[in-house]
């Protein structure tokens, strides 16, 4: 009896060997899928009312990705924006709507593997891919005091990479994380993430580097990336600095709870939304 039990322990110890690396191995074999989330399909910008430029441009490493451009009106900035995990360009229109109606001018980015870009995500790439935004509104004679950085999400690991190599008049990062890798660990607390993770995305490491005004903002309810990260990046940022908790906000409704006006104030214009001839149905 004693050795069957002892057997059946044994047993019950190497099933649950098995399982933890089958997980331990999906997990590292799965990992760029689990982060990014690409959205692959062929995108046109085809939103009503606004006469986006669909347009290619080059990395620095000669791959091609797709960028949606609205230029600015006069005397208005533009916003670079970077976008989170699994999104398609289109599903920014009701930003793009805000900005457009307020004569802001964007630049959205589709990263490599995304929409109709090529090559495959990586956090290299991507930070290539956002370099190379920056410098096509450059070369459109957009000075850089006339650019905000802006980053969703993922998109606030490739906006902080860039603003710590470029100048910018600011730069918001909304939802961000301190790393990718402690909102990844604190998922995965039994696995060895550190080890795991290629794509770390050091938010906090980049930061230092960034010496223009800072606005971060994030929702109390964010069960995505929680709150506590984004207030430890900031926590390590520069002065300039604010930051912003949306008491009732969670990950991706900001925009719907005003946001915008947040950023506007931010960077001292009025505190409009978008124009009542604009219905927005969300």
């Amino acid at each position: 009896m004693k050795k069957r039990i002892i057997r059946i322990i044994f047993l019950i110890i190497g099933l649950a060997s098995l399982t933890y690396f089958a997980v331990f191995f999906y997990i590292y074999s799965s990992q760029d899928q689990l982060l990014y989330q690409a959205y692959n399909k062929s995108e046109q910008a085809n939103i009503p009312k606004l006469a986006i430029q669909d347009l290619k441009i080059k990395a620095q490493d000669n791959n091609i990705i797709q960028i949606w451009y609205l230029p600015p009106e006069k005397d208005k900035p533009v916003f670079l924006f970077f976008h989170g995990q699994g999104a398609s360009l289109e599903s920014g229109k009701w930003r793009y709507y805000r900005l457009r109606k307020n004569g802001f001018g964007f630049l959205a980015i589709a990263y490599r593997g995304f929409s109709s870009s090529e090559g495959k995500a990586n956090e290299k790439g991507l930070f290539l891919d956002g370099l190379a935004a920056y410098d096509f509104l450059i070369s459109k004679g957009i000075k850089a005091d006339d650019i905000i950085i802006h980053g969703h999400s993922l998109g606030s690991g490739v906006a902080t990479y860039v603003a710590s190599k470029r100048e910018a008049r600011a730069l918001i990062l909304e939802s961000p994380f301190s790393s990718a890798l402690e909102v990844a660990q604190e998922r995965l607390k039994f696995f060895p993430i550190k080890l795991l993770m290629r794509d770390k995305f050091e938010n906090t490491k980049y930061i230092k580097d960034v010496h223009i005004p800072l606005l971060v903002v994030h929702g109390e309810k964010d069960e995505i990336i929680p709150a506590k990260f984004g207030k430890k990046l900031f926590d390590n940022a520069n002065s300039p600095k604010k930051f912003i908790l949306f008491k009732n906000g969670n990950h991706n409704d900001l925009t719907k709870l005003g946001v915008y006006q947040i950023y506007f104030d931010f960077l001292g214009f009025p505190k409009a939304d978008y124009a009542k001839e604009i219905v927005i149905n969300e």
